[in-house]
């Protein structure tokens, strides 16, 4: 049933993320690491993703099976960790959780790095339970393995880390030994990616997020239970249950991490916002076992809030309409012959629309020509965006096309406003404008061609449409 939910839209178009996504796996193996200096995410991800579509093909099922092979990967896991933990009946309830959560639906059909990082989130929380909470050397590995692999899969990793540090100082000095042993050994296993973090930290960030509100810190927990809903329907079964529990310790260290996790996060994002509710896949894995065990214990109510978040989540598929620039991008190539020019109006988006127009074009955006419009350079972007004046910046790309050449501008809709707030968005939406009408007022260029995607599926579909216009050198 998990595979059936997990592959209904297995074939769905990518978005911008993907589209970054595959456009850094394309780059050879031992580039990427350095490459991602201009990202700001660790290298795991992309060097199985390079690997995976060498085997496979670019194509977005076959990108997304990747993240399919790790949702499901997460029953076992889930089943193992509350087996381990807590007992069979606790082991089938996580196992269905992995098994049905559309968090994990979603994002097994995404290529992203989310449903790896959940899959080693599960892992890293039966190693430090086991390892540390109950002081069995022997798990130890388990931990170290799965905590360096997130931390080399995604940088909220280090959040989730520090809640470990946290959880032992409060629930585990008993074991402190074991804590600095699994500690100083996954420092050292991550040491060698620091220079390139520390370098990330000065010049990459996520500009266009904004800061999280106090009702995001309180809810934080239920990105990876589909909603508030199920997050306060298992809340307060597994309060009951959890009650009754004997391993009160095990409780309070999976608790703790869950919440230091999310107000570390919080605290940070305040300074310099980071927040996103996928990357709350650092804390599936102390989130389903506390669900699990608390479900498994509340009897008769545990039993009821089960089966309803169940059907929910059956009902719950995610819908194929991450973007159109798929749909736009396969209206628009008719239009262009090699060495045409291709600009995106919304910078980051330009290995997307590459993707789906592929090469022989040559592209550019706000910040001027891309020579590798596969990769997007976030150091300092919002400065560099800033300082791109529109004239100045165009003209150069502008006077490139000879004669008879073509441009599409490819630029985002601005349709719901709420998208565009952010300190990096709201540059975007300003330069867009700006391109856009520079370019229609040049008398060098002829306007031919206005593309969008199915007008009628416009308004119901899409957060972020995008249309394109095609212009002709005189």
């Amino acid at each position: 049933m998990s595979t059936v939910l997990r592959t209904r839209i297995l074939d769905a178009g990518f978005w911008i993320d993907e589209g970054l996504s595959v456009g850094i796996a394309h780059h050879p193996f031992f580039a990427i690491p350095g490459l991602l200096k201009q990202d700001g995410s660790p290298p795991l991800y992309y060097l199985l993703l390079h690997v995976w579509t060498s085997w496979f093909g670019d194509s977005e099922t076959a990108t997304h099976t990747l993240s399919l092979v790790f949702a499901l990967a997460c029953i076992p896991a889930a089943w193992w960790a509350g087996e381990t933990l807590f007992g069979r009946t606790t082991a089938w309830i996580c196992a269905a959780l992995a098994a049905i959560d559309p968090y994990l639906t979603a994002y097994g059909q995404e290529t992203r790095m989310y449903t790896v990082l959940a899959f080693l989130s599960i892992l890293a929380t039966l190693g430090y339970v086991r390892g540390v909470v109950d002081g069995e050397r022997r798990w130890l590995p388990l931990l170290v393995a799965a905590l360096t692999a997130m931390l080399y899969t995604h940088n909220w990793a280090l959040f989730y880390a520090a809640a470990l540090a946290v959880a032992s100082v409060m629930f585990a000095r008993a074991h402190a030994r074991e804590a600095l042993v699994a500690a100083g050994a996954t420092l050292l296993l991550y040491a060698p990616w620091l220079p390139t973090l520390f370098d990330q930290v000065q010049h990459t960030g996520a500009p266009w997020s904004r800061a999280p509100s106090l009702h995001a810190l309180l809810l934080a927990p239920g990105a990876v239970l589909a909603g508030d809903g199920p997050l306060v329907a298992f809340a307060l079964a597994g309060a009951i249950g959890v009650a009754t529990l004997r391993r009160r310790d095990v409780v309070y260290a999976l608790a703790s991490i869950v919440v230091a996790t999310v107000t570390v996060a919080w605290v940070l994002s305040q300074l310099s916002p980071a927040w996103a509710t996928r990357y709350f896949a650092v804390v599936l894995g102390p989130v389903f076992v506390l669900c699990g065990a608390g479900v498994a214990r509340a009897g008769r109510l545990g039993v009821i809030a089960l089966v309803l978040v169940l059907v929910f989540w059956t009902n719950n598929a995610p819908k194929a309409d991450k973007s159109d620039v798929r749909e736009v991008a396969a209206r628009l190539a008719p239009s262009l012959r090699p060495g045409d020019l291709v600009i995106s109006t919304h910078p980051e988006q330009t290995p997307l629309v590459r993707y789906y127009l592929g090469g022989g074009l040559r592209y550019a955006n706000p910040l001027g020509p891309m020579p590798d419009p596969q990769l997007f350079d976030w150091r300092d972007a919002v400065d560099r965006l800033t300082a791109a004046r529109p004239r100045r910046t165009l003209e150069p790309v502008l006077a490139s096309v000879p004669p008879g050449g073509r441009v599409a501008v490819v630029a985002p809709i601005f349709r719901d406003y709420r998208a565009w707030r952010a300190e990096w968005t709201k540059l975007v939406y300003r330069r867009s404008l700006q391109w856009q009408r520079l370019i229609a007022a040049d008398p060098r260029f002829r306007h031919t061609r206005h593309v969008v995607a199915n007008e009628i599926e416009l308004e119901k579909r899409f957060f972020k449409p995008v249309q394109a216009d095609v212009y002709v050198r005189r």
